[in-house]
């Protein structure tokens, strides 16, 4: 066992694990926090996506450990005082979610991707969600939510 050590949403959390224990195992099994999901085992849908220092990850692609001291966000971690980061606002807004089961591993992409770049174009926002499949919504109405928390963002 080895104790590892972050700051998850803003909480400052540390638990003994096994070396070979996966973030997104750490954030679900661990933490309980189960807004990260576990899509295909083999980091290709990208429904496991967290923030690690600022950047968007694929949880189920890092150990625990290799995130020890960072600071971690997941979905739970985005909504202040009960009113919601405006990425999750565009989506509900823009019914950019069917299922459901893509859509936080999609929010955190997005964020991330407004954060690099706020003045995105349609071609830009596909192309910045290669990593993440959604096998409902055909993407039409998650590209128009983007859009439209990027103007909010300040794009």
């Amino acid at each position: 066992m080895a104790t590892v050590s972050m700051t998850v949403n803003g909480n400052k959390v540390s638990r003994d694990v096994e070396p070979r224990t996966l973030l997104v195992q750490y954030i679900r099994e661990h933490l309980e926090l189960t807004g990260t999901h576990v899509g295909c085992d083999t980091s290709q849908c990208g429904a496991c996506v967290v923030h690690v220092d600022g950047q968007s990850v694929k949880s189920c692609t890092i150990l625990a450990a290799q995130a020890e001291g960072s600071q971690v966000t997941t979905i739970e971690g985005l909504a202040k005082d009960g009113k919601l980061h405006p990425m999750q606002e565009a989506f509900r807004e823009h019914h950019a979610l069917q299922c459901g089961f893509c859509t936080p591993g999609m929010i955190m992409s997005a964020i991330d991707l407004v954060e690099k770049n706020p003045k995105l174009t349609e071609e830009d926002i596909r192309h910045g969600l290669e990593g993440n499949l959604c096998r409902c919504t055909g993407y039409h109405n998650i590209v128009k939510a983007i859009a439209a928390a990027a103007k909010t963002m300040g794009g």
